[in-house]
């Protein structure tokens, strides 16, 4: 019976021993008493017989209502910690290691509208939360979570249960589930708000230029020149001022602009509808008003956004102008770039770039000139032209080439078979790092992308690197180039290089062979002069012609073999139509050599086609898809091409697709084709 009796024990214990303690200490006093006085003694016995009496008292009437009180707290004290978690202002709830839900307070009830017993898995209310976002063994997970209007950071904490196991022998719980998860959620509502209305608050500068300005002028009578400029000024400030906006114009055709970086949004959702409007604007002017726009968002400061806005214009100009870009600080977006660029007829450009040139081939030992990866014709016929240039000033110049295809091959034998040429004009990867140091002039034709070059490693031997491209610029251009000639108007970066020539020095000699291949590049870029053809570019083909090219020569070089011949047949044989506008095919490449160029041929083949406003046509070719797109003058390809991460120019342009099967990369081009008309891209 004693065992089954409720005892005090620990400290409890001690303090209520102690009455006991001064008694037997009160005793011994009083015999102590009794030796000094017998009359002390009485007294001290009477105080002592009463310490007696309470102490009885207290142990045997007061001890038992104690410990009734000690255990009606002990049993009580989990019902109000309970109670406080249930009445607790934040919400609160409790989950098991698969994540269902075990207990919620109020407030979490309230908060998610469901009723205490809802015993579902928390994804269902939350679907950020899930097996992957659990916390670890000692870790706590914060989660940003969006459930209806409010936005709240979930906070997860794992809690052992190991103890409860300990405690009780009714449950036997596996150890790697002797665990509750702790859910907390903080409503950050009104913070992301006043966060989102500070960011939009923010200052975004902007930069505008005209493409044309002088040439839109020159194609109107004199008297109307005041009218179109106040026109386009009001179109410009009208546009700007309708999103609380601020326009400078501080050059004639030059103006920057301030807007609230919450309008932006809308900006970009309308595409920079200001493109279309200035088109829109005709008094008589035979040549519609371009612009440019060049916006920078989100930098460390308002300089660095004003330098994110002056790069992108110049990337809006690199790529030909009439377009918009926004720069947000590694990001780049496009918008715009629908019609075709006008050609400028004047020439100071080149003569300056050819100067330019000049000083630098003359202030080193040697030159090395390289095209792109798979060199066309137009690669190698502009890196011949360089080459040229280089010898006219008795340098040293080598062509860097990789893998010599089919379509350059005739070309390519022509010059190591004639001793006006020397040995080591043609050199390999490895030949080519062992020339290059620091001092050597690195001179890349026919692209500004640095992956796309034919031997990516040089670019970071050099300091000293010139780019000739007529391709628009992407957001990977080469970085670092002390001359940069990029020009889209351009129908091939032959035809910059001979105009090139034409300022380089006053007795340029071109051998007949060197002509002959600079005129094959022009004549494939333009699809025999059919396509992206200007007045530029005769002048630079009549060039060439006095300078021996021959054009029956060359196109006896063009000749294809009967097994190319066939293949570009059955791709076009094989094309589909697809929304009624795009021909999209698959061009074999058993067999070919140069299968890439087949495809190309036969892209541009497909553009016969009444209806057809662009063509692409996919090779699958060294493990990776190459699609070749071409149009005429109704669509842009080029931005197309860089949604699938391609690039090239607005009537010629290309991808590479890797790590997926033919008809998954015509599914995915069907599925950007819809999406651009969809958002009026294109």
């Amino acid at each position: 019976m004693k065992k089954t009796k409720i005892k005090y024990k620990g400290k409890l214990k001690s303090y209520m021993q102690w009455p006991v303690v001064f008694l037997v200490i009160l005793a011994i006093m009083n015999v102590a008493v009794y030796t000094v006085s017998v009359k002390a003694g009485l007294v001290v016995s009477g105080f002592l017989a009463l310490f007696v009496v309470l102490t009885l008292l207290l142990i045997f009437r007061h001890r038992p209502l104690i410990l009734n009180d000690l255990i009606s707290f002990a049993t009580q004290y989990g019902q109000v910690q309970k109670t406080l978690l249930d009445e607790f202002s934040i919400p609160y709830a409790l989950l098991d290691s698969d994540g269902r839900l075990i207990w919620m307070n109020e407030e979490f009830s309230l908060t998610v509208g469901k009723d205490k017993d809802y015993r579902k898995n928390i994804q269902t209310l939350f679907p950020e939360i899930h097996s992957g976002t659990m916390p670890g063994l000692k870790g706590v997970k914060e989660i940003e979570i969006h459930y209806e209007d409010k936005d709240f950071c979930a906070r997860l904490q794992r809690v052992s249960v190991q103890s409860l196991e300990d405690a009780v022998n009714i449950l036997e719980i596996p150890k790697d589930r002797n665990y509750v998860i702790a859910l907390y959620l903080f409503d950050n509502t009104e913070l992301n708000h006043y966060i989102q209305e500070n960011q939009d608050q923010k200052m975004v500068p902007g930069l505008i230029y005209l493409d044309n300005y002088d040439e839109a002028l020159d194609s109107v009578e004199e008297v109307r020149r005041s009218l179109l400029v106040a026109l386009i000024d009001r179109k410009i400030t009208k546009y700007i001022s309708n999103y609380d906006g601020i326009v400078k114009k501080f050059e004639t055709d030059k103006y920057f602009i301030i807007i609230k970086n919450k309008y932006l949004k809308e900006l970009q959702a309308n595409r920079f509808s200001l493109l279309e409007e200035v088109k829109a604007v005709n008094i008589g002017n035979e040549m519609s008003v371009t612009l440019s726009i060049g916006i920078g968002v989100n930098g460390g400061s308002y300089q660095q956004n004003y330098e994110f806005s002056r790069i992108a214009i110049e990337l809006a100009l690199g790529r030909g102008g009439d377009q918009a870009v926004v720069k947000e600080n590694d990001k780049i977006s496009y918008y715009g770039g629908k019609s075709q660029q006008m050609e400028k007829n004047t020439r100071v450009k080149a003569r300056v770039k050819a100067q330019a040139l000049r000083e630098f081939i003359e202030n080193s030992e040697e030159v090395v000139v390289m095209g792109h990866k798979i060199t066309d014709i137009d690669s190698l016929g502009s890196a011949v032209g360089i080459y040229r240039a280089a010898k006219m000033l008795d340098k040293k110049a080598h062509i860097v080439l990789g893998d010599i295809n089919s379509s350059i091959r005739p070309w390519v034998n022509m010059f190591r078979n004639s001793r006006d040429f020397d040995e080591d004009m043609f050199v390999t990867h490895e030949q080519a790092e062992a020339i290059v140091n620091p001092q050597t002039v690195l001179v890349v034709v026919d692209t500004n992308r640095p992956s796309l070059c034919e031997c990516e490693s040089l670019l970071d031997m050099t300091k000293v690197i010139v780019i000739l491209d007529h391709h628009r610029r992407c957001s990977d251009v080469i970085e670092n180039a002390v001359l940069s000639y990029i020009e889209p108007f351009a129908s091939s970066a032959c035809e910059m290089v001979a105009e090139i020539l034409q300022y380089f020095t006053d007795d340029v000699r071109l051998k007949t062979v060197e002509a002959d291949c600079i005129y094959a590049g022009i004549i494939v870029d333009t699809n025999n002069f059919v396509a992206k053809t200007g007045v530029r570019t005769f002048e630079a083909a009549a060039y060439l012609r006095r300078s021996g090219a021959d054009v029956t020569r060359v196109r006896k070089l063009f000749r294809d073999d009967i097994t190319s011949y066939k293949a570009r047949a059955e791709a076009v044989r094989h094309a589909e139509i697809f929304m009624r506008e795009y021909a999209i095919s698959r061009c074999p490449s058993e067999n070919l050599e140069s299968p890439t160029v087949v495809g190309a041929q036969a892209a541009n083949e497909l553009l016969n086609i009444v209806g057809i406003k662009a063509s692409f046509v996919l090779t699958e070719f060294q493990g990776k898809i190459y699609i070749s797109a071409r149009a005429i003058d109704e669509v842009n390809v080029q931005i197309i091409m860089e949604r699938l991460g391609g690039g090239g120019h607005q009537n010629i342009a290309g991808a590479q697709l890797a790590d997926m099967t033919m008809s998954e990369a015509i599914n995915k081009l069907k599925e950007v084709l819809t999406k651009m008309t969809e958002e009026g891209a294109i």
